[in-house]
């Protein structure tokens, strides 16, 4: 019996249509030839039921269902005491809560359909937990009995109390203008209740768009206007759900440092995040979510930063001795194969060009590219990326400058919008016939995006993910010498967006193409790229796409613009941003003294505020302890060093660079 009570049967109430078929789950389940209720479902029925307590996890029915609409899922027999929340009968299941801190960031990581958005409902007061008993829901005094002696029943005693006050941010902003009308300056005038909306606006960069009306903004703007709305309201419980969609890497970060700005003693503050790195910077801990999408999800015990993050990518964790992902994801410094391996058989050359749109002009620097190769483009919105990657593709000329070389080119555009009304299966076989049937593309690109299961589906009721990995799937499957993907981490959550990069860069060698991406999710650039072009200037006025630079000088030009520094972890090589402030933004400049007995090193943070200072004597009384300092801000693990400094270091003597590369 207790085997029984650890299965959970799951109907999906979009697919499950009894009046189109002919009931072939009641039909073959064997429990119902015995004479017992296990599926009930008649012509009539709106959808099956499925008994989790009759059920013996044959998986007869699954296979029968003409519709693919069952599933039957095995839970860890742990967690069947620890359920906080269930829709209703074969739906999802949330299991535990995360706890949240006041004064401290709590960050939520986990898979698309694990429960993270309806633990915030429950944790904003807006959805009462049912403990999983959805057909007779309990009242708050059982509610609270439940979770006596832990951090949440406090929690819930001062919700029930009104005592706390939650803003959610919303995930889908770009729903926002169906349900506010007026100016962006109207808009935050009438929410703020704490007098710093100036402040915010300048921190997120909203001043020039006050006078503009909600439902004329882009993307990033919306997603800006939403988290300044929330940030200048008085509340004591702020939640924010995928704050960093449609922002660039400068406007994710201001977004954070706004965020972490409303840390207050009193305050609670929890963020759902899909960008690992900016989930890093944002937060104080983290909560995981594992489980199946659609089915279950299951909190983990709150994690240090570091810890959390990497229990997701390894999928493993410790404290309850569970693995819940197969293989881990790690990022390896260097992942493209040797150029001995990587033959690279043509190099393409494109002109210096220039083109003028508007108050706009963009100036692209001549450059070259081979096969074999990933270029990412770096830069922050309204730089041209999407122009330049429309210009190789040819559908704008430029206005000056030599021709762009004729290229077969397939191209992903940055917003998706599907004409297609049959389905996946329709659009895939209309589109690329022969790559979607070869076992090749099906091996590296159709069963790592997941595609079968998303096949029979209507294309014009797709999700935002699904749609993305359609789209992906129809770009890589076209035939071409170069890919432009704009974009491909939009809409994708944490694990499927390591999985599109190893897909694209796995596909880009194995067929010796070159693809150019656009991409703002810093952990999966860094993981594409084989070259950089860095994009500078002023964003919408007069920028210059700078020529193909490698991977590391390319970063820490793109770097020193947006003024931070990234780090390696040192277990999965993911790269980390440093906090404000920390030791590992001492980049410069660099302040040397040098005479007969000794030389002196000033170092100064990137803020100008903290300095440190180092000294080697000639004696070596100090060469241990200052090389070893050295040794932490100059650890190649990290993603940015400061090469001017160890150029510097050659002019005084080679031996002491020497004794810094053995000591790093």
């Amino acid at each position: 019996m207790a085997d029984k009570l650890t299965r959970i049967a799951i109907v999906n109430h979009d697919k499950c249509k009894p009046k189109k078929c002919r009931q072939e789950c009641k039909k073959s389940c064997p429990v119902v030839r015995m004479g017992k209720l296990c599926i009930e479902v008649t012509p009539q029925s709106k959808i099956a039921w499925i008994s989790e307590t009759l059920c013996i996890g044959c998986g007869i029915c699954i296979k029968k269902c003409p519709f693919g609409a069952l599933s039957i899922v095995n839970l860890p027999s742990n967690l069947e005491k620890e359920t906080t929340h269930r829709y209703c009968a074969n739906a999802f299941k949330l299991h535990r809560l995360p706890i949240p801190r006041p004064g401290e960031v709590l960050g939520l990581v986990g898979t698309n359909g694990i429960g993270k958005s309806t633990a915030l409902k429950i944790l904003a007061g807006k959805q009462k937990p049912n403990l999983g008993k959805y057909d007779d829901p309990p009242d708050w005094q059982e509610i609270l009995t439940y979770f006596r002696g832990s951090e949440l029943q406090n929690y819930f005693t001062k919700i029930l109390e009104d005592d706390l006050k939650a803003i959610i941010k919303p995930q889908y902003v770009d729903q926002i203008p169906k349900a506010a009308k007026g100016t962006v300056g109207s808009i935050l005038d009438r929410k703020d209740e704490t007098k710093t909306q100036a402040i915010v606006c300048q921190q997120l960069d909203l001043t020039h768009l006050k006078e503009r009306n909600v439902e004329d903004l882009s993307g990033g703007e919306l997603q800006r206007f939403a988290c300044a709305v929330v940030c200048i309201q008085k509340a004591d419980i702020f939640m924010f759900d995928e704050p960093s969609s449609y922002l660039d890497v400068k406007q994710r970060l201001k977004a954070a440092i706004t965020i972490r700005s409303l840390i207050n003693p009193d305050r609670y503050i929890i963020v759902v995040e899909h960008d690992l790195s900016v989930l890093d910077y944002l937060s104080d801990f983290i909560c995981c979510l594992y489980g199946v999408p659609s089915a279950y999800g299951v909190v983990t015990m709150p994690f240090s930063v570091r810890e959390g993050i990497n229990i997701f990518l390894d999928g493993y964790v410790p404290t309850e001795n569970l693995r819940f992902r197969d293989a881990s994801l790690v990022f390896k410094v260097a992942e493209t194969a040797n150029e001995e391996e990587v033959k690279k058989m043509c190099m393409y050359k494109y002109p210096g060009m220039k083109k003028k749109m508007g108050e706009f002009e963009l100036t692209i620097v001549a450059g070259e590219f081979t096969d074999s190769e990933i270029m990412v483009m770096l830069g922050e919105n309204g730089t041209g990326k999407t122009t330049f990657i429309r210009m190789l593709a040819g559908r704008l000329k430029p206005d000056e400058g030599g021709e762009v070389p004729v290229l077969n080119v397939s191209y992903k555009p940055q917003k998706i919008s599907p004409k297609s009304t049959g389905s996946v299966r329709q659009l895939l076989h209309e589109k690329i016939r022969d790559a979607y049937t070869h076992p090749q593309f099906v091996t590296d690109v159709m069963k790592p995006l997941q595609i079968e299961n998303i096949i029979d589906q209507e294309v014009q009721t797709l999700s935002g993910g699904e749609l993305q990995r359609v789209a992906l799937a129809l770009c890589l499957g076209k035939p071409a010498d170069v890919y432009l993907i704009d974009e491909p981490s939009a809409y994708l959550d944490s694990e499927q967006r390591l999985m599109a990069a190893r897909v694209v860069k796995r596909f880009i060698l194995h067929a010796k193409k070159t693809a150019f991406v656009v991409e703002h999710d810093f952990i999966m650039a860094t993981y594409l790229a084989d070259r950089v072009i860095v994009f500078d200037g002023i964003p919408s006025k007069n920028t210059v796409a700078n020529s193909p630079q490698t991977l590391l000088a390319g970063m820490n030009k793109f770097l020193s613009q947006l003024e931070i520094t990234f780090r390696r972890d040192p277990n999965n090589y993911r790269p980390r941003i440093n906090k404000l402030n920390s030791i590992k933004t001492w980049n410069g400049p660099f302040r040397l003294k040098f005479n007969r007995h000794s030389f002196s090193l000033s170092v100064q943070n990137l803020s100008g505020k903290r300095s440190l200072s180092l000294c080697y004597r000639r004696d070596g009384s100090q060469c241990q302890i200052c090389l070893r300092c050295l040794g932490r801000l100059l650890h190649p693990a990290f993603m940015l060093t400061h090469t001017g400094f160890r150029e510097t270091m050659c002019a005084f003597t080679s031996g002491l660079l020497k004794l810094l590369y053995c000591c790093t």
